[in-house]
């Protein structure tokens, strides 16, 4: 008897690594647990794509893969922002992606076409193709609200957010102010802004939207999704979260980072890292060291080159091995030898933050690392410096309370003394001693959320028998 093929989904990845890595793992659950093939279809922005190749290439065979040709970005201005190149990839790609689509079409059963969170532009092409359009937005339910939220407070409001007199309150989520929102809706005039409105508005036109978040972690959110949605006209939202990569240290200076960590005492290590596209000045680079040295607590940091430019940060993390001697202050790396361990771009922070010795995480708040904290139950110190950072450092500091968020001066940079007392409180402190009791009660609902009978097992579940009787 011959077997019927099985459903295909097609998946479309936004440029940056950390759009790719959450839904490379979410095609790696819909594969395993509920025997779906996958395509993933790779705008091309132009950079280096070797960083997604390698992760790719490790996929199983029932995950394949394929590049789109590269857009062209010569009619942008120089300083475009990292956001405008993102939708204009997608939506420049639109055309190379119909004739993948339509070829796959030809040879297999597609059932659901996948975006992330710039994609919605594509649902054109699902619809062209009778494929369910699904969104996976890959950070938190607080920061879907806010999508939902954004096309009204363009029409009611005038000023920039920043100045927004009052905050704002989103269903089932804590105030946020207007300065906590992303980076892209700050400039009002910019380009981006205009993008993300318009993607916004796209958002209602999915037939569902999975979250990389559960329902434990923001039940006011996902409850007022459910109560609240189906009257503003909003897709079906499920928590199908945390998805998160598992990682591996035999790239160069993994094992370097373990055997370190593996000499320390439980809990006494403080782990310092930006991501792949966090970068500071180099006064705060300074204070940042220095506030590291007068904590006297033991700290595995990853540098990067001090980033003099007025943009802080880049969604594509470019690659920097610069000698940390260069910029950190004089005699910093001779003096804490004994407690620190500094490694230039990369440590595997999977394995770190599982790893006993880590008692602390001073973090971006990039969500993907955040959820990694989250389910090894390690607190936070909460320095967000781009894109949505801002808006999840105020889940975590103030409704969820795991973190600190760092107070910045006049100037807008953290003081040493005040990371010192960061550091040491959160390391050695009672209050840290709190912090920590609150996340490992959000790690053991993680690891629930994602049983056999958790919420987000249930979720995806259900996602997966709308596509499965989907063109029965």
């Amino acid at each position: 008897m011959e077997l019927s093929p099985a459903d295909h989904v097609a998946i479309v990845p936004t440029p940056g690594l950390g759009h790719l890595i959450p839904l490379l793992e979410l095609a790696k659950r819909l594969v395993v647990h509920h025997s779906f093939t996958v395509t993933f279809f790779i705008p091309n922005d132009g950079s280096n794509l070797a960083p997604q190749e390698r992760v790719l290439r490790a996929l199983p065979q029932t995950i394949s893969y394929t590049f789109l040709p590269p857009v062209n970005f010569d009619d942008l201005p120089a300083d475009a922002a990292a956001e405008t190149k993102i939708a204009l990839t997608l939506t420049r790609s639109l055309s190379a992606l119909r004739d993948s689509v339509k070829a796959l079409a030809e040879s297999t059963r597609l059932v659901a076409l996948v975006v992330d969170l710039f994609g919605p532009e594509a649902f054109d092409v699902a619809n062209e193709f009778n494929m369910l359009p699904y969104l996976f937005f890959p950070t938190t339910a607080m920061g879907l609200w806010l999508v939902f939220e954004l096309p009204k407070l363009d029409e009611a409001t005038s000023c920039e957010y920043r100045d927004l007199p009052e905050p704002v309150q989103l269903p089932g989520c804590v105030p946020l102010h207007g300065r906590d929102f992303a980076d892209p809706v700050q400039d009002r005039s910019n380009e981006a802004y205009k993008a993300l409105i318009r993607i916004s508005n796209r958002y209602k036109t999915a037939a569902g939207i999975m979250v990389n978040s559960f329902a434990d972690l923001e039940p006011g959110a996902f409850k007022a999704f459910k109560e609240e949605g189906p009257g503003l006209g909003l897709p079906p939202v499920y928590p199908v979260g945390p998805v998160i990569k598992t990682g591996s240290a035999d790239e160069v200076g993994g094992n370097d980072c373990l055997s370190w960590l593996d000499r320390q005492p439980n809990g006494s290590v403080l782990f310092v890292s930006f991501g792949s596209g966090g970068t500071l000045s180099s006064e705060q680079m300074k204070e940042l060291a220095l506030g590291l040295e007068m904590s006297g607590v033991r700290f595995l940091w990853v540098t990067r080159t001090p980033n003099e430019t007025a943009k802080n940060a880049t969604y594509f993390g470019a690659q920097d091995s610069n000698d940390p001697s260069s910029f950190l202050p004089q005699g910093f790396l001779e003096r804490t030898k004994e407690v620190g361990l500094v490694v230039t771009s990369w440590a595997p922070q999977v394995q770190i933050l599982s790893h006993e010795s880590t008692g602390g995480f001073l973090t971006h708040c990039g969500w993907n690392s955040t959820l990694e904290s989250v389910v090894h139950g390690v607190p936070l110190i909460a320095w967000p410096l781009y894109a949505e950072q801002r808006t999840n450092a105020v889940l975590l500091a103030e409704d969820l309370k795991v973190a600190w968020r760092v107070k910045m001066n006049d100037r807008g940079i953290v003081e040493s003394r005040n990371i010192a007392k960061y550091a040491k409180d959160l390391i050695e402190g009672d209050e840290g001693k709190l912090l920590k009791r609150k996340m490992i009660e959000l790690k053991e609902a993680a690891k629930e959320a994602l049983s056999i009978d958790g919420s987000s097992t249930k979720s995806l579940e259900e996602v997966a028998k709308i596509w499965k009787s989907h063109r029965k």
